[in-house]
Formats: structure tokens, sequence, C-alpha cells
């Protein structure tokens, strides 16, 4: 069982960021890491960065888009599913990585009792979410690092501004409310911090 929340994120936490833009200078002083876009270079980075250091907690903060949470909205994701990995031509169940102990559906994330939660869908596009999913929030790099996180065995938050709503009006709605992530995540933290 992990500590409570606010004791945990005085421990070594180490923030993890696709992009700059998604942090400003408002998380200066803190252990930063800057993955860049993408599963592959989220693992990468995240990997690459645990070879030589060992954070208490890592703290995945950014933009994502929701056809369910409201635009501007803070979304605490528990769960991560590789939204783009279906080998089910071959038999196998969609999301699942065949042969991986990993479920589908990846539980790893620590749950804040007053942000309401969510299922994070990491994948290779700028998805718009059409259809029926399991998950109800898409960024591009929260799975890579919940499963890193999990097989390292250090405690896991990700907290996701909703920029956008996931349908065609998505790339300018991200664009234009971008710049309002990072005071929004930091107000968050701040009042976790205590």
């Amino acid at each position: 069982m992990h500590k409570d929340i606010s004791s945990l994120l005085h421990e070594s936490p180490l923030f993890v960021f696709a992009m700059p833009e998604e942090a400003n200078e408002l998380f200066e002083g803190s252990e930063l890491l800057f993955t860049g876009l993408g599963k592959v270079n989220a693992a990468y980075r995240l990997t690459k960065y645990l070879g030589q250091n060992r954070p208490g907690i890592i703290i995945n903060l950014g933009s994502a888009g929701s056809a369910v949470f409201q635009q501007g909205e803070i979304v605490c994701c528990t769960k991560f599913i590789q939204r783009d990995m279906d080998v089910s031509a071959l038999g196998f169940e969609k999301y699942k990585t065949p042969f991986s102990p990993e479920e589908p559906v990846l539980s790893y994330g620590i749950a804040v009792k007053e942000l309401p939660e969510g299922t994070c869908g990491s994948g290779d596009s700028f998805d718009i979410m059409h259809g029926d999913h399991p998950y109800n929030v898409v960024d591009m790099e929260a799975y890579a690092l919940a499963l890193v996180a999990k097989s390292e065995n250090i405690p896991f938050l990700c907290l996701k501004h909703i920029t956008d709503g996931a349908d065609e009006a998505a790339a300018a709605n991200w664009a234009a409310e971008l710049a309002q992530t990072p005071f929004k995540l930091k107000e968050i933290i701040d009042r976790l911090m205590g």
C-alpha cells in the first residue's frame, strides 16, 4: 500500500512531461524529464533516466483529449491501454501485447480522491476517439510511462489536463488550450503537496 499522496510528492518526485510547453517555467526547481512525443520516446527516455536515478515517485503531467471529460478538467488516470496495439487478426485480444504477461488494461496509478478517475488510451497517433472504446482519455505517452514505472516498482501518478474533446476540432482546441496546461497542473500539484 502506498503512503498518502502528500508524503509521496515530497520524496524525490520526478515530473515527466512530453513537451516543455506542458510545464512552462512553473516547475523549475523540480526534477524534470521531457520525453518527446510517443510511446517509444517515453519508454526510452524514462528507462534511460532510471538507469542512473531512483525517484520516490514518477508523476506524469500533460495534455490529453477526451470525449467524456470536459475541456479544462484535470483527470487522474489510474488505468492505461495501448490503444494502437491490435493483433486480433492473429487471435489475440485487442489491446493485448502478444506473449506479454500484462493484461490489455494496465492498472497502475495512484488515485486522487478529489479528481475524476480516467482510463488513458495511449497511442502513436492524434486520436479523435470515434467509436466505442474502453478508455475515456487519449494521449501518446502515459501507457509506456506507467508500464516502466510498474516494471521498476516505482509509484506512479498521472494527471491529464483535458485540452480538447478528441473530435474534429481537437487540433485547434489543443493548440488554444495548451497554454493553460502548466498552470492548471501546477495548481493541483501544489494543493496535493499541502
